[in-house]
């Protein structure tokens, strides 16, 4: 719930006051937020969980948004943008991984749960050190209007940024996918569990540590294979060898082939969950199911990241970014107090057909849309 409502608030906050400055801000906030799990008082934990939440609102947007104005500040070419988010997706694999056998070890040998959010404490004060080492500070633009800056609610930005989106079709399919795909993701984690017990025989237990290693290895592998797959197809584009006329050609290549990516991903994220509905009796059918669903998750932060980072003005970026969450946010609430739990199939079902939806639409209204322009912008060219 926090992390729906301060969303906005922390994206343009991001933009205004600065991208990296926010970055060290959640750095400090989520270092709290371990901090205030350690003590026993129902009042300072709840205070922890709302320091969580917007937490998780800025690591899901400043991060992201100061990637891309800095990888823009530099002129790095998008084919290396992409293979740094593929490769962050990668990284993110393996560092969940060990962070599961460290955490069970921290557990096991300090007999406190608490442990390891002590460590993620420590890690992220050396995070904080190494962004004010290392990063250069960016905004959402050149110079940030004073009366913009002594705005807290940021109210006007606020407005600007909605009014993008309502009249942007691309946008507001970004927003559709991101709220399907993410929405379903997060419901997942809830799920995978009962899921895997009402498909196994109750007399075996689940080896759980070994089945969520091997989604953290799926999702590994469906960022390699997003990193294949654009370094292959990103060839076709590359306009070094054709001059300018080239160049202006093929600007939105990229673009339409992480477009079409996205559709693929929702597509078979879709298909994923399907197969789980249909095999509600077997389990190894459900765990090869949820392994395809998370290489698709493996496939899908580097090709949103791309797109936002397309798509989105670095005006607005973090602001933008940050609105999506909004209805990602109330849908993750509304399906948790509905009971997602006894109702495992219906859900399912429901992420099948959102995700299904999503990449209709992605299809439809942005690759369509991209392809329609260049080839009216290809036609007006003079020969």
């Amino acid at each position: 719930m926090t992390a729906g409502i301060t969303a906005p608030l922390v994206g343009a906050w991001a933009d205004t006051y600065g991208r990296k400055r926010l970055c060290q801000m959640f750095c400090v906030t989520y270092a709290l937020a371990c901090l205030c799990i350690q003590v026993p008082s129902l009042p300072i934990l709840l205070f922890g969980r709302v320091l969580g939440g917007a937490s998780t609102s800025i690591l899901y947007s400043a991060f992201e948004s100061w990637l891309i104005s800095s990888s823009n500040n530099l002129s790095l070419p998008q084919s290396d943008l992409s293979a740094i988010l593929g490769r962050a997706t990668l990284l993110n694999g393996f560092v969940a991984t060990a962070a599961g056998v460290s955490s069970n070890k921290l557990v096991g040998w300090s007999g406190s749960f608490a442990s390891p959010f002590v460590a993620s404490g420590v890690l992220l004060v050396l995070a904080y050190v190494a962004i004010q080492g290392s990063w250069q500070e960016n905004y959402g633009s050149p110079d940030t209007a004073p009366e913009s800056a002594a705005d807290l609610f940021q109210a006007k930005r606020l407005a600007q940024a909605w009014h993008i989106i309502r009249h942007d079709p691309h946008l507001l399919v970004i927003g559709l996918t991101q709220t399907c795909f993410e929405g379903s993701m997060y419901l997942f984690v809830f799920l995978w569990v009962p899921a895997l017990q009402e498909s196994s025989d109750p007399s075996e237990p689940l080896p759980l540590g070994y089945i969520f290693s091997c989604f953290m290895v799926a999702m590994m592998l469906g960022s390699l294979l997003y990193t294949t797959l654009t370094s292959v197809f990103g060839r076709a584009s590359d306009p070094g060898a054709g001059g300018a006329a080239a160049a202006a050609a093929t600007h939105e290549e990229p673009l339409v082939l992480h477009a079409k990516l996205s559709s693929l991903v929702c597509a078979a994220s879709a298909l994923a969950f399907a197969v789980t509905i249909a095999c509600r009796h077997d389990a190894h059918a459900r765990f090869w199911a949820f392994c395809a669903f998370e290489a698709c998750v493996g496939m899908y932060y580097p090709v949103q990241g791309m797109l936002r980072g397309s798509l989105i003005s670095n005006e607005h970026r973090a602001t933008l970014s940050s609105l999506f969450r909004v209805p990602l946010n109330i849908f993750v609430v509304v399906s948790l107090l509905t009971g997602v739990s006894s109702a495992r199939d219906k859900v399912l079902t429901a992420s099948a057909v959102m995700l299904g939806i999503s990449s209709i639409m992605t299809g439809a209204i942005i690759v369509n849309g991209l392809d329609k322009r260049r080839i009216a912008e290809t036609a007006a060219r003079p020969a």
